[in-house]
């Protein structure tokens, strides 16, 4: 299988999502948008799409130009029934292309939190083989309306569109379920500043934070990476 991955920032990691390619022996094509790579004319060339997050929101059109062919590109995979996954501002875009709308600075949400699957998601491949109600790591303030031809498959008491699927294979997350502890991690040394103004105080009690959920999420990051590549 041959998968385009875009990336809209530098220090994206692919976690839990490039573990389950890797097993499945994909053909990984990475093109980081946000530095000028351009994007695929069209859903020919590749299997499955996948769009990361992102600093910028899903309106930032004149700072990132490039944002309204993306979303029409992740359209475009899905009409032609191909797998896609949209992942925070990845899933932001994913709305805004089938028609949801996007809701800027909204309650934000930091860290290893609670969401849990609607009556739809508990039966959904993607999503069936977890828990009805587990923690996932979250990072952002904007989320969006639920696209006409959507489906809500998992919602929490701060953003209520935490996962929807568009037909057969289109989905979008808005937590970080490619976000294992390693890219944690990661993050936590390259974005203190940034961490430090979402959630203060954060930082600081860290150890905690990760020994009481990380490893749940680690699990159910895997499970949804692993269900979407059998998807493809």
């Amino acid at each position: 299988m041959r998968v385009a991955i875009i990336e809209n920032m530098a220090g994206t990691p692919h976690g839990q999502l490039g573990v389950a390619l890797q097993e499945a022996g994909a053909d990984v094509h990475v093109i980081r948008a946000y530095a000028g790579e351009p994007l695929p004319t069209d859903a020919g060339g590749h299997d499955a799409l996948v769009v990361l997050g992102g600093e910028q929101n899903a309106l930032d059109d004149a700072l990132y130009p490039y944002l309204p062919e993306l979303a029409l590109l992740m359209k475009a995979f899905g009409d032609a029934d191909k797998a896609v996954m949209g992942v925070c501002l990845g899933s932001q875009l994913l709305a805004r292309a089938y028609g949801g709308e996007n809701i800027l600075s909204g309650p934000p949400e930091f860290g290893w939190e609670d969401v849990s699957l609607t009556e739809e998601g508990v039966s959904d491949p993607l999503l069936a083989g977890l828990r009805k109600t587990f923690p996932i790591f979250q990072w952002h303030c904007d989320t969006f309306t639920l696209p006409p031809e959507a489906t809500r498959l998992a919602t929490n008491g701060a953003t209520r569109n935490q996962a929807f699927r568009v037909g057969r294979a289109v989905y979008g997350t808005q937590f970080h379920f490619e976000a294992s502890t390693t890219v944690v991690d990661g993050w936590r040394q390259s974005f203190p500043t940034s961490i430090e103004k979402m959630a203060p105080g954060w930082l600081e009690n860290y150890r905690d934070h990760r020994s009481q959920r990380a490893d749940m999420a680690d699990a159910a990051g895997l499970e949804i990476a692993r269900a979407w590549v059998r998807l493809i």
